[in-house]
């Protein structure tokens, strides 16, 4: 069902930096959440009628989940801390589109017995043992199933490393819980070991990033190096420094997203000023539809630039 994604060139800062366009992976189920929900899309589940998952309600995630649920014929039921009344309100963004697939957005917060539970807690003791119909999926897709996708993204980067001029390779993507980054690396450090990934923590911090690498695969020397900024950077958060720099980017005819690339971008600036003769993949992963709801709020906080 997916299409093999084209590899872009762009101009940075006077360097060349090839850009993988995982957000042409398909029409509605695109970027890295469609790479790690692959195995979900592409194997047969007897008996299932109901996806399960849990996240904020204006994740990438909760989109993704929606799309592969209407792809597959299930219904989605997502729970969720809290949604917010302008999420509630809104006719844009991730929230939105995943109701118009028919999503079930549950509010743990008027849940009466959710007793102080979290939405992975209570899922697992209150949802999944009462529903045998139910695949409960990990927030963010961080589990082993994600491997079978995020391996075949490798594939196709070495087939373009083949095809291309080039000796090495550096790959680079920003990382929230770092399982598409992790399962990369240890695709290339098993297969090919002319290409190596570089990565950057945007939810947590290097060692939230590493605990999240460990609990997928152990053994470190399978795991991606981690780039860091001097500056700590809360997730979420506006900076006008994230804003400029995916301006900047995206004046070179390619739109990303603005929760996790800013910061991706930032560290691919720090690492060319070291390197600047580096050939550098850097993977888009979609979430374009988040933009909708956040470009807003960069533009009211920082209206005179």
């Amino acid at each position: 069902m997916f299409t093999l994604t084209p590899v872009d060139s762009i101009d940075f800062n006077g360097c060349r930096v090839f850009v993988k366009r995982d957000d042409l992976l398909h029409k509605d189920f695109s970027g890295n959440k469609a790479r790690k929900f692959a195995y979900f899309l592409h194997n047969d589940f007897p008996g299932i009628t109901r996806l399960v998952g849990y996240g904020s309600p204006v994740a990438n995630s909760l989109y993704s989940m929606s799309a592969l649920a209407k792809l597959k014929g299930w219904q989605l039921d997502f729970y969720t801390d809290h949604i917010a009344a302008q999420v509630l309100a809104s006719s844009k963004g991730n929230y939105a589109a995943a109701i118009a697939n028919g999503a079930n957005v549950i509010d743990l917060s008027l849940v009466a017995n959710r007793k102080g539970r979290g939405c992975k807690e209570y899922i697992e003791q209150d949802v999944l043992p009462n529903d045998s119909q139910a695949l409960f999926v990990p927030e963010g897709g961080r589990c082993l199933y994600a491997r079978e996708g995020v391996h075949q993204l490798a594939k196709e980067i070495v087939s373009w490393l083949a095809s291309s001029q080039l000796d090495e390779l550096t790959v680079f993507l920003p990382s929230g819980t770092g399982t598409t980054a992790v399962f990369l690396n240890e695709y290339f450090v098993l297969n090919n070991n002319n290409i190596k990934v570089m990565t950057c923590a945007c939810v947590g911090d290097e060692d939230y990033l590493n605990q999240q690498f460990s609990e997928l695969i152990n053994d470190t020397s399978f795991h991606p190096e981690i780039i860091s900024t001097a500056k700590k950077y809360h997730f979420g958060k506006l900076y006008k420094t994230f804003y400029d720099i995916w301006r900047k980017v995206g004046e070179q005819g390619i739109e990303f997203e603005l929760l996790y690339d800013p910061k991706g971008w930032m560290c691919v600036e720090q690492y060319l000023t070291v390197h600047p003769n580096a050939d550098i993949l850097y993977i888009h992963q979609g979430g374009l539809l988040g933009n909708v709801t956040m470009l807003p709020r960069y533009q009211r906080k920082y209206a005179a630039v």
